[in-house]
């Protein structure tokens, strides 16, 4: 069989740099387009230091300050 590969979900290979400033966050985030995105989540960073949308695959990460 013939498979083809699923195009890939907007931000699924991105990380993303944050600093304590930019909380709370949310992805998309107020710099990203959002007609062609997925729904606002918020997302929490602040225990473990990153975390990944759950919608696009994104990765943050939460730098030191």
């Amino acid at each position: 069989m013939n498979h083809k590969a699923a195009p890939k979900t907007a931000n699924a290979e991105k990380v993303y740099h944050v600093k304590k400033q930019d909380l709370p966050l949310s992805c998309p985030s107020a710099d990203m387009a959002l007609w062609n995105s997925h729904p606002k989540v918020y997302l929490s960073v602040e225990k473990t230091g990153e975390a990944v949308c759950e919608y696009c695959g994104a990765k943050y990460i939460l730098d030191a300050e």
